[in-house]
């Protein structure tokens, strides 16, 4: 979760908020979180989104397909010509130490890590690390991830299962903060207009628990030592924000200011 935080910071701290009204979101949501990825912006990460394809099998592949794009005249300024949110993923979860594929098999689609933990539940794998569970069946926490279908082909865990294997359009975002008391919940994904950004996604109380109010309809369970609800304001990324001037962020998340992306690419 530290490592999706770090990223976050990367690309600029954008953030899209799901709780509010689409035309509201449109126009105030400008002022404080929207930014476009313009041709400059996107040379800048080229390199680093690079590095998530890297962290899948099939890495290579797909950069030999972008690098036919970029070798057009519009050069590094070209847009991705796949989606990288799977990509993205993987690459958080190899960075978090989870590199071994009975862990978590990191692929360039969701599906096959999502069909990976359908599996672990139905076989009570101890190896895996991440168990798939409709949304509302367990308490969700930081770490945990929460993936939708595209089109919402997939509603729940038992439609999903009666096509393990097959290709299907999904992505998933990785919790990081717990707010019961405003009913919502944040999260991170890759490729989300774009680039890593922060959503603000609601939810409702439910049982005891907060539960996602939204189009998820998989909720892969980390099968390890609880996170604290607030753990992305506890991470190192968002530590080293406290005494820095920058760039103001949304006052609603409660952080207080950030300092802008570098100016050139990753050392």
């Amino acid at each position: 979760m530290d490592v999706a935080a770090q990223e976050w910071g990367f690309f600029g701290f954008p953030v899209t908020d799901e709780t509010a009204p689409r035309d509201r979101a449109s126009t105030r949501g400008r002022r404080w979180w929207w930014r476009p990825m313009n041709p400059e912006e996107g040379a800048r990460v080229a390199s680093t989104i690079g590095g998530y394809w890297a962290a899948t099998p099939q890495g290579a592949w797909m950069l030999d397909r972008q690098n036919a794009r970029w070798n057009r005249p519009e050069g590094l300024m070209s847009r991705w010509r796949d989606p990288w949110s799977a990509a993205f993923i993987s690459w958080v979860m190899c960075e978090g130490g989870l590199g071994d594929s009975d862990q978590f098999q990191r692929a360039i689609a969701h599906h096959i890590y999502v069909d990976q933990a359908i599996r672990a539940r139905d076989s009570d794998s101890a190896s895996a690390a991440f168990r798939a569970h409709d949304i509302g069946e367990t308490a969700v926490a930081p770490g945990d991830l929460l993936c939708s279908s595209r089109r919402n082909a997939y509603a729940s865990i038992a439609q999903r299962r009666r096509h393990l294997g097959v290709s299907a359009r999904m992505h998933c975002d990785i919790v990081v903060r717990l707010e019961p008391q405003r009913s919502r919940l944040l999260a991170i994904g890759g490729n989300v207009r774009g680039t890593v950004r922060l959503k603000v996604l609601p939810a409702y109380t439910r049982e005891g628990r907060l539960t996602p109010a939204g189009r998820a309809f998989a909720h892969l369970k980390l099968q390890a030592d609880p996170i604290a609800d607030d753990a992305l304001l506890e991470s190192p990324t968002l530590q080293a924000l406290e005494n820095a001037a920058g760039i103001e962020l949304p006052p609603a998340l409660g952080i207080r200011s950030a300092t802008a992306p570098p100016a050139g690419p990753r050392p």
